[in-house]
C-alpha cells in the first residue's frame, strides 16, 4: 500500500429514520476514498468507490437493520484499487441502525377538541426501504410492537404540562372543556438504553372556545376598566360641577328681584 496518504479522521454516523450518511475528515488532495461497510454476518460491501467526497450514503448496504456494522475508509490512489497490497484506512466506531437511528418528526395529520376531548391523529415517519410493491416502509413496519409516542400537552398560556402514550395512530384526552390546549407528538422506543425519544413535532394549538380573555390576557381588561373607571369618575365630577354653576347662577338671577 502507500503509507504515505493521509487516512480518515473524525468519522461519524448520522442516521434519521435509518436514512444513514458517514462523515469524516480531510478532504483529499492527490488522493480518493472508497468506503467499505463489514457486517458481523454480511459480505462486505464497497460504497462511494474513488470519491473525493467525505461523506457517503450507505443506507442501501445497512437493510439488515438489526445487525452490527463497521465501515472501513480506505485512502487509495486511481490505480491503488487495482494491486494487490491492501491501501491505508481508518476504521469508524460500530453501528447499529435498530438501536442507533433516531426517530424523525411524526406528522400530526388532523387534531380536533369538542367538549372535554382532545383528539390527535398523526402518522409514522417514513423510512428509504421499501416493500416488493415499491411503497415505503415506516419506522413502525421496522419497530413494530416496541415503537410508542408520547403526546405532551398543556393548557394555552400555561407551563403545566402533561403526557399520554400510545402504540395506535391517535390520541383522545380528557381535558377542560373551557380551556385551549398546545400539544406535540415524540416517538418512543422503550426498550433503548440511549436514543430512547425521537424528533418532536411542531407544536400546535386548538382555538375551540378561545375568548377574549384568552386572546388577550387579563392585563388588557385591568387596563380597561381603569380606563372605563377614570372616564365614569370625570362625568361625575364634571356633573358636580355644572350642578354648582347652574345653582350659583340662578341664586344670581334672584338677588335683583330681592332688592326689589
Amino acid at each position: 500500500g502507500n503509507p504515505e496518504l493521509p487516512t480518515a479522521v473524525n468519522i461519524t454516523w448520522s442516521s434519521i429514520n435509518f436514512k444513514t450518511i458517514l462523515q469524516w475528515q480531510p478532504k483529499p488532495s492527490g488522493y480518493f476514498y472508497t468506503v467499505e461497510i463489514h457486517g458481523q454476518t454480511s459480505d462486505t460491501k464497497k460504497k462511494c468507490i474513488l470519491t473525493t467526497e467525505t461523506e457517503c450514503d450507505v443506507t442501501d448496504v445497512l437493510r439488515n437493520v438489526k445487525e452490527t456494522y463497521t465501515a472501513h475508509i480506505l485512502s487509495v490512489t486511481s490505480s491503488g484499487m487495482d494491486n494487490f497490497e491492501e491501501p491505508p484506512f481508518a476504521v469508524s466506531e460500530k453501528f447499529t441502525p435498530y438501536s442507533q437511528t433516531v426517530l424523525g418528526k411524526p406528522e400530526i395529520q388532523n387534531y380536533t377538541q369538542k367538549g372535554s376531548k382532545l383528539n390527535v391523529v398523526f402518522q409514522d415517519p417514513l423510512t428509504p426501504y421499501t416493500f416488493p410493491n415499491g411503497s415505503f416502509q415506516s419506522i413502525r413496519d421496522i419497530f413494530q410492537h416496541d415503537l410508542e409516542y408520547k403526546l405532551y400537552y398543556w393548557k394555552d398560556q400555561s407551563s403545566g404540562k402533561k403526557d399520554a402514550t400510545t402504540e395506535s395512530h391517535k390520541f383522545e384526552i380528557s381535558v377542560d372543556s373551557t380551556k385551549n390546549y398546545c400539544f406535540y407528538i415524540q416517538g418512543v422506543i422503550p426498550s433503548r438504553r440511549e436514543n430512547r425519544n425521537g424528533q418532536e413535532s411542531m407544536v400546535l394549538c386548538t382555538s375551540t372556545g378561545r375568548n377574549t380573555l384568552d386572546e388577550y390576557g387579563a392585563e388588557v381588561f385591568i387596563i380597561i376598566a381603569v380606563i372605563v373607571i377614570a372616564v365614569i369618575t370625570l362625568a361625575v365630577v364634571l356633573s358636580v360641577i355644572l350642578c354648582k354653576r347652574k345653582k350659583t347662577k340662578a341664586a344670581r338671577e334672584k338677588e335683583p328681584l330681592n332688592s326689589i
